[in-house]
């Protein structure tokens, strides 16, 4: 008869949503709770003891009393996040609790918090201050301020879809004007693929070059639940990328990853953001994924030993906030010291975290 392993029984259960969160086994090394503690743990007790909370350990009860559960949340959005990414957001939300956030918008900044306290100390991460960047931008999206909010990715990239799905289903839950939330990338058949895939709305659209104009040819949607509410868009070049962001009124976006980030998302960036200042419109761009923090992609090599890549260089030119690491793969995120989740899963994981805050603070 076969042994029985105990730790796949953990994992298990974990799935099947009986153990949320990972159960602290007697005489198990605290440094295993989660990925880099021993580079961690000071500045997290730092951000504690600034907030009166004792220890890691404490800030999930903090949130289980208030009855939601951040670390779910997070494992729910990207399933392959790292434990520090949920352990962080599970530190962000007690910080969020602890200065009396009752407003979503709020709460994010105060999960920013908590991101940033993750952040290994002399990092890329730490140096642009990601975590306190990933608060800022997604109280943006839960204020009223922000009409549209665009993912510009690589269609072949999942993570744009993880992040929208997260704000789909929760933003407007708060919010007395609803977000629109819009995928902008590569490729018309692949943007089909991925609306089919995740419900969205897929929008069919031709660029009239000589009009310089693009215009709607059919719209699919593929569930009629919340996901339908995100449009998704392929472009087959630089131009119609940019007549989909004008034709969205973009306010905010968020490059993504792709395997030529230099081909679409920083040019389609860089080109909306030059015409919405002569336009006199706000726009507010964050660079994130490919090579914004590494430097192993062909394109961001080219750049020279000195830069962090192409991609990071082309980010700085255009955008109002850089992130650092992948839009979507947690360990290169986690490479550049923030922690184990893909930048726009993240934008998804930060709204719906300050969400579940808003609503366990005024029940």
């Amino acid at each position: 008869m076969r042994e029985r392993n105990p730790h796949k029984e953990i994992f298990r259960n974990r799935k099947r949503g009986t153990l949320p969160c990972p159960p602290i086994i007697e005489g198990m090394n605290k440094m295993s709770l989660f990925e880099g503690y021993e580079r961690r743990i000071d500045g997290i007790n730092q951000v504690c003891k600034v907030y009166g909370i004792a220890n890691i350990e404490e800030a999930k009860k903090i949130c289980e009393e208030k009855g939601f559960n951040p670390y779910a949340i997070v494992e729910d959005l990207q399933p392959i996040a790292f434990e520090n990414a949920k352990w962080a957001y599970t530190l962000g939300a007690a910080i969020a609790i602890k200065k009396g956030c009752t407003k979503a918008a709020e709460a994010a900044k105060a999960i920013g918090e908590g991101l940033q306290a993750f952040c290994v100390p002399g990092s890329v991460a730490d140096h642009r201050k990601v975590g306190l960047g990933h608060g800022n931008l997604g109280a943006m999206l839960l204020s009223e301020e922000a009409g549209c909010f665009a993912f510009l990715a690589g269609h072949e990239s999942f993570a744009a879809a993880e992040g929208a799905i997260g704000i789909a289903m929760t933003a407007n839950k708060v919010r007395k004007n609803p977000l629109r939330v819009i995928l902008n990338g590569l490729g018309k058949d692949a943007a089909q693929i991925i609306s089919r895939i995740n419900g969205f709305i897929y929008v069919c659209t031709d660029y009239d070059y000589k009009a310089n104009k693009v215009n709607i040819v059919e719209e699919i949607a593929y569930s009629d639940g919340p996901r339908s509410k995100v449009r998704c868009y392929g472009a087959a070049s630089v131009p119609e990328g940019v007549a989909i962001m004008h034709l969205e009124k973009v306010d905010i976006s968020i490059t993504g990853n792709s395997t030529n980030p230099t081909r679409f998302q920083h040019p389609v960036a860089g080109c909306y953001k030059k015409e919405c200042v002569e336009q006199g419109k706000k726009y507010f761009s964050v660079a994130s994924g490919g090579g914004t923090g590494r430097t192993l992609h062909p394109d961001n090599m080219g750049a020279g030993p000195a830069s962090y890549g192409m991609t990071d260089t082309m980010g700085r030119m255009h955008s109002d906030a850089q992130f650092a690491g992948s839009s979507s793969v947690p360990a290169h995120v986690d490479m550049m010291g923030l922690i184990g989740a893909g930048n726009n899963p993240m934008v998804g994981m930060t709204v719906a975290v300050a969400v579940a805050v808003q609503e366990a603070m005024n029940k």
